[in-house]
């Protein structure tokens, strides 16, 4: 995908969000941090900027425009407000942010009057140092930072922990008072006059790396400098359909802006969750991410996965209910974030550990190093060994969850909210429970840990893991299937009672292939009513059920990775009647709300018919980008091309069903391992170009 000049803003409630690695910064459309609002400049954890706001003659400039090209980089366009009396302003305000580790903003102004205009400059800057989750949750900083003046610079620390700080200078000496710097400027006719203002974050009194030098252009910033090489690295896909192209190219571009390197290690790269909440690792999100955007780039997924083994449980430890072999939830570097969940690595998540064999044996497949696999195999084993130890509660071959304690999720699948699981008539579940997909995941990941062991010549636990598939896919079906319904519960309570709503979990148990063709054909049916497919996606639960509620999180939204997946999963079973028509007409309503999203899919939105609302409806507090929303039409592309490599095995199969709309697909500068390919596709029709002669190719 090439670089283009996209405009989606990700946001909560109206706000314009930029995100680098793990620093991001909330604004209004302004380009203003507002007090009292969650807003802010927030790096490692921690809100550094809490306010930062701009007086043109002592009053906010007018927004005009907010142009975003890159996920860490805006451009605010604004003007001084009219004189009284007049209807028009000559003054052109114009603020250019860069989000890097830190903040670099260029303030410009231009006279578009016949007379030199005087103007007056006020920055005021503070800050409150308090826990993300504290903004998050409304409870605001008090009176934290000691402000003082040096040599020009404001400088802001926190009371509370002196380690942290922030500076802020300008290239224009401005006059700097506590909290304030003040510029008062003459910008003669047709002339302009601009700054640079750095704002730094200080670890230790020490400056963290700036986001750019005085005066040096955006597109030789170091942020900027990470995404060419990204786009260098990554595939290249664009289409006909022109909103898919576009969608595309935002999805690049925010996938590489989530990307953080390990700052102690080599640099390898992970995923963030998303912003503005989730920047940090995440064992679920960062997985299905990584999986979800192989077609782009391996790499990606294989520092994920280095990351986490590196954090994989040892201990039984309940306050961060870590124990040995699982993989965790989330990691937080914040002031508070000991009292968040137990503790700075929380472990309270019941799926991720079966999706990193999962991708660990998907990354083999696409040409990872196969020695970073092979040093990889011990945490496959010990997540195996999590599976069926800790995880498998009652010793009845399904995997269950309950938290440990008070402080822990009370659900810890993806649908993660008090109130994601509950039956047909809207009764929440009792833990422990066991949940329809993550028993889909474990059969995935059962398999995937026997193909690693054929792959690496271990006969013996190739044959044990194919014995325990099989044997978990007979027992899935025995008690999951609801004859009289005609789908999956979605859980199993904790007297192994079937929590029978209609949801989407049901559909993600068809992407890993546990459900029979037989069971297959039928939830299909009941997937592809009104209840089910709104016209923009898949929802969460169905309308039918006692819990629907389209503004919910989780029981009745659309979640656009959900949908995604749920995608996978009917294209897998494309054989079948309805299948791939399901999955077309799912994905064409996806695009459309993407596109109606300004190219950017959101977190999630809400779930009403798009018969009631010809457009989306945005999800109140929906934050974006978010990894899997942005990864998941990747993951559209990738199961209407049938796109399925075995590097190991010199196989190559695309078993294209390229829905008539988005013309045709071309994938430039595929890597395979040391392969490099072409790929072309237009409906079930596929070229390719640059496959070697020694490995075959498979189209049906």
């Amino acid at each position: 995908m090439n670089a283009g000049e996209p405009t989606g803003l990700g946001g909560c409630g109206g706000s314009v969000t930029l995100v680098e690695g793990g620093t991001f910064c909330l604004s209004n459309r302004l380009g203003d941090v507002e007090p009292g609002r969650p807003h802010g400049l927030f790096f490692r954890d921690a809100r550094v900027l809490s306010r930062w706001e701009l007086l043109v003659d002592g009053k906010p400039a007018e927004s005009l425009s907010v142009l975003s090209p890159e996920a860490f980089t805006a451009r605010f366009v604004l003007r001084r407000p009219p004189q009284t009396g007049y209807a028009d302003s000559t003054l052109l305000v114009v603020r250019e942010r860069l989000i890097a580790d830190g903040m670099h903003e260029r303030l410009t102004l231009e006279n578009m009057g016949r007379e030199p205009t005087a103007v007056a400059l006020e920055l005021h800057v503070d800050a409150d140092f308090v826990d993300l989750f504290a903004v998050k949750e409304g409870r605001a900083g008090h009176a934290r930072s000691d402000i003082t003046v040096a040599e020009g610079e404001l400088l802001l620390h926190d009371r509370v922990d002196r380690m942290r700080g922030i500076s802020i200078s300008s290239t224009v000496e401005p006059t700097v008072l506590p909290g304030t710097l003040h510029w008062r400027v003459v910008v003669p006719p047709g002339g302009r006059w601009h700054t640079e203002i750095i704002a730094q974050p200080t670890v230790g009194n020490q400056h963290t790396l700036s986001p750019s030098g005085s005066g040096e252009h955006n597109g030789r910033s170091a942020p900027c400098r990470k995404i060419a090489a990204w786009r260098d690295t990554a595939t290249k896909i664009i289409a006909t359909d022109p909103t898919l192209t576009q969608v595309l190219r935002r999805s690049e571009s925010d996938l590489g802006a989530l990307q953080i390197h390990d700052e102690t290690g080599d640099g390898r790269p992970f995923v963030a969750a998303g912003a503005p909440w989730f920047m940090t690792l995440f064992g679920r999100d960062s997985l299905l991410t990584a999986w979800m955007t192989l077609p782009l780039e391996v790499d990606l997924a294989v520092g994920t996965l280095q990351q986490l083994a590196e954090l994989q449980g040892q201990d039984l430890n309940p306050l961060t209910e870590e124990e040995p072999g699982r993989i965790m939830h989330e990691m937080r570097r914040g002031p508070a974030s000991g009292q968040v969940l137990g503790g700075d690595t929380y472990y309270g998540t019941v799926d991720a550990t079966p999706l990193f064999v999962m991708l660990l044996a998907e990354s083999h497949r696409w040409g990872a190093d196969p020695e970073a696999i092979r040093d990889l195999l011990p945490a496959a084993d010990a997540a195996i060994y999590w599976i069926t130890e800790h995880g498998d509660r009652d010793g009845d071959g399904f995997v269950e969850y309950k938290r440990a304690t008070d402080r822990g999720l009370i659900n810890q699948g993806w649908k993660d909210s008090f109130d994601g699981i509950n039956d047909a008539a809207g009764h929440l579940a009792e833990a422990p429970i066991a949940l329809c997909e993550v028993q889909g995941y474990v059969y995935a990941a059962y398999l995937a840990r026997a193909q690693l062991a054929e792959a690496f010549d271990d006969t013996r636990t190739a044959g044990l893991m194919r014995e325990r598939a099989a044997e978990l896919r007979v027992k899935f079906a025995e008690q999951f299937w609801l004859p009289e319904r005609g789908w999956f519960a979605v859980a199993l309570d904790g007297t192994k009672r079937p929590v029978d709503a209609l949801t989407s979990n049901a559909a993600q148990c068809l992407w890993t292939g546990i459900v029979t063709d037989e069971h297959a054909e039928e939830l299909i049916e009941r997937l592809s009513g009104e209840q089910m497919n709104t016209g923009f996606g898949m929802r969460t639960l169905s309308s039918s059920m006692g819990a629907y509620n389209p503004m919910s999180y989780h029981c009745g939204s659309i979640w656009p990775h959900d949908t995604a997946i749920a995608v996978a999963g009917l294209l897998r079973y494309r054989h079948l009647p309805g299948a791939v028509d399901l999955a077309t007409a799912l994905a064409g309503g996806l695009l459309d709300a993407a596109a109606s999203f300004g190219g950017r899919l959101p977190e999630l939105f809400c779930g009403f018919s798009r018969e009631q609302f010809p457009v989306p409806v945005p999800y109140p507090t929906s934050c974006s980008p978010q990894a899997w929303a942005s990864a998941a039409p990747l993951l559209l592309v990738r199961s209407f091309l049938g796109l399925d490599p075995d590097v190991p095995g010199r196989t190559l199969t695309v078993r294209p069903r390229v829905p008539r709309g988005w013309g045709r697909i071309k994938l430039s500068d595929l890597r395979l391992g040391s392969v490099t390919v072409d790929l072309e596709a237009e409906g079930d029709q596929v070229t390719t170009a640059r496959v070697p002669d020694e490995w075959r190719f498979v189209t049906q």
